[in-house]
């Protein structure tokens, strides 16, 4: 029997399992998706989430980004990082970058699926396997969630999804540029010297070149330049759950719930959370994990859901880059905020 089972070998479980293996627990990983795993998102992180990697081991290649600079029309507003460089980094080379570090720690991965889950008083069984823990990081729609009934009932009010794509393009700015349009917004992150990527947030389902014609500089400046990868999708982001453990089943990453990538921090909150979970299991405390990620994560959920009141509100959404020109030392503290 092992100590810690993970469904999902995305960057939130194997930086789980991981920790857990550095801990000194027996772990053991299952990802029925064969190969580098990619996903729809800002590739943007934070001089927290580059630390948090580097504890594990883990240091991907990427491009250095200084901070996170707002536009809307004519109106620019810049925050650099202040507790070190962030970096852009292709989902791809990011999860070769944590598996490469799962082989070398020695950490099974099974390309079994987790479909049923059975609870004991001393371990779990998911089909022929059992563990003391099972660590359900299987996604923003989690299967697993859902069969220990911790999914939350009903519909989110103001679903968003997100698009993202490359291009090969020289980087233009030296961090992570956020454009306002009225009701989305593009994300651009260098993610190589020659590399950009592209994200589009909004809550109008469409195809990328659709909805990058809500932003026509961007376009503009995109027209010339080779599309690199395909186009990738990911929602409805919001996903509520009822809470993170069940019996001795916690939930990691997405699969523990979610706002919206409206921050860009999602990577760095699944490895804070991440460590609070593997401490949490190493202190034979599993019950603790839920106040600890509520207590990991408040800051960064009060900032997206804030930010995300006041953007799903007209006549505040086009105020909010006018308030960071206006007050560059509130928007340089929210952005210090979220790079920790």
């Amino acid at each position: 029997m092992h100590d810690v089972l993970v469904a999902g070998g995305g960057p939130a479980g194997l930086a789980v399992a991981l920790g857990c293996a550095q801990a000194g627990m027996d772990v053991l990983v299952c990802e029925r998706r064969p190969g580098v795993l990619d996903k729809a998102c800002g590739e943007g992180l934070m001089p927290g989430a580059v630390h948090a990697l580097a504890a594990l081991g883990v240091d991907p290649s990427g491009h250095p980004i200084d901070g996170i600079t707002y536009r809307q029309g004519r109106l620019t507003a810049h925050a650099p990082f202040r507790c070190g460089a962030g970096r852009g980094v292709r989902r791809v080379r990011l999860h070769d970058a944590l598996g490469e570090a799962v082989r070398r720690a020695g950490i099974p991965v099974l390309d079994t699926p987790v479909t049923d889950v059975l609870q004991h008083d001393d371990h779990v069984r998911a089909g022929a396997l059992r563990a003391r823990y099972l660590v359900a990081a299987d996604g923003l729609h989690s299967p697993i969630r859902a069969l220990v009934g911790l999914r939350s009932p009903g519909r989110t009010s103001s679903p968003r999804w997100g698009l993202r794509r490359h291009f090969a393009l020289e980087p233009w700015n030296g961090g992570v540029e956020v454009t306002w349009a009225p009701r989305s917004e593009a994300y651009v992150t260098p993610v190589a010297p020659d590399t950009v990527g592209v994200a589009i947030l909004s809550p109008v389902r469409g195809g990328f070149t659709e909805q990058l014609a809500a932003f026509p500089e961007l376009a503009e400046r995109l027209a010339g330049a080779a599309p690199v990868s395909t186009v990738r999708g990911a929602g409805p982001l919001r996903q509520r759950t009822t809470g993170r453990v069940a019996g001795r089943v916690l939930l990691a990453g997405d699969a523990a719930g979610y706002v919206d990538a409206l921050t860009g921090e999602g990577l760095a909150l699944a490895l804070t959370t991440g460590a609070e979970l593997v401490r949490c299991l190493r202190a034979g405390r599993p019950a603790d994990y839920d106040r600890a990620w509520a207590r990991a994560s408040r800051r960064s959920r009060w900032l997206t859901e804030s930010l995300l009141w006041a953007r799903n509100r007209p006549v505040l959404g086009r105020r909010i880059v006018p308030a960071a020109v206006r007050a560059p030392w509130l928007f340089a503290a929210a952005v210090d905020q979220l790079a920790r």
